[in-house]
Order: structure tokens, then C-alpha cells, then sequence
């Protein structure tokens, strides 16, 4: 029903690509056979009009738990730089001195690296550890960009760069 392509068609583009997006549908075509082929494709979930935004927004935040966790175990040591970052046990080391983080510390650096060398949206990272984007967490999260900073800085390959606009970049050397 939308213009071009149909959700099914879409969403079978979208897992050629990547398995990991997730995907809702919104559709009125209610019929099981059209749910169940919509979970065929790979739908997370198929939710048929008329729905409660509520529910919409429930299932959503499901959804994303879901991904986030998975995410989270995918890596738990980065090298970045000179440096090791043990996700797990908050520790950031290199041949001469051992950093243990704070919690706020090791979930930022985690979702920065986890984002290496591309923009890590400053919307994103406050909703995913802050769980709000508020000012009071944004300005919360500049504090500890720069205490991440002062951690990194023996190693002068690695930054943390502001992107205007958008949120940070950290940079690191490629291997």
C-alpha cells in the first residue's frame, strides 16, 4: 500500500542487507496469512490498524531492549589505540597504568567505540545511557566527554571530536 513498493517488498530489501534492523509492521491488511508472511520476512513484530500509540510505543521499547542487550554482548574489549577497554570489568589499560571507569564512563566510551571513527548522535547516547535528552543530562554528558578525554589523551592518535550539530566522533588510528 505504499507508494513504489509494498512494506513486504521493502522489508525483504532491508534483510538482504542487514538482519539486525528492527522491523514493525503497521498495516491494515489483518488477514493471518498476511501476518504470518510478514513474519516470514523477518517483522519483529505486526501490529494492525486501528492500534493505541501506547502500545505502538510499548512494543517499540521492547523491541529496542531487546536489540540494545544483544548489542551490548556483541564486544566487550576494544583496543583503541594504545589503550584496552574492558566493557565489563569498566577497565582502561595500557602497557603502563590501569583506569578503573565509572559506570557513566565505561557506557559512554562503550557506545563511542562501538561507533569508532563514524558520528555517534548525541540524541542517541543520551537516550541510551541517560535515558532522557534533557539539558541537564546533556550538559551532564559534556562533563564526562571530557573526563573520557583526559583519560585518552596519553595517546595522541586517539580523539574525541565535537561534530557540530550532531554529537561526537572518536577517532581512533586504524590497524
Amino acid at each position: 500500500m505504499m507508494p513504489k513498493m509494498d512494506g513486504f517488498a521493502l522489508a525483504k530489501e532491508i534483510r538482504l542487507v542487514n538482519q539486525e534492523i528492527p522491523i514493525i509492521f503497521l498495516t491494515a491488511k489483518n488477514l493471518k496469512n498476511d501476518i504470518l508472511d510478514g513474519f516470514k520476512i523477518g517483522a519483529d513484530d505486526y501490529l494492525t490498524k486501528p492500534f493505541s500509540m501506547d502500545e505502538l510505543v510499548y512494543r517499540m521499547e521492547a523491541i529496542l531492549r531487546r536489540v540494545k542487550g544483544k548489542a551490548k554482548k556483541a564486544q566487550t574489549v576494544y583496543h583503541i589505540g594504545a589503550y584496552t577497554f574492558d566493557t565489563q570489568r569498566q577497565l582502561l589499560t595500557t602497557e603502563d597504568s590501569q583506569t578503573k571507569l565509572t559506570t557513566k564512563e565505561s557506557e559512554l566510551l562503550a557506545l563511542l567505540c562501538a561507533h569508532a571513527n563514524q558520528i555517534l548522535e548525541r540524541e542517541l547516547a543520551l537516550k541510551t545511557i541517560w535515558i532522557d535528552d534533557n539539558y541537564f543530562n546533556a550538559r551532564s554528558m559534556d562533563v564526562y566527554i571530557t573526563k573520557l578525554r583526559k583519560h585518552l589523551k596519553a595517546d595522541p592518535r586517539v580523539e574525541i571530536n565535537n561534530v557540530h550539530g550532531k554529537g561526537y566522533r572518536l577517532i581512533i588510528p586504524e590497524n
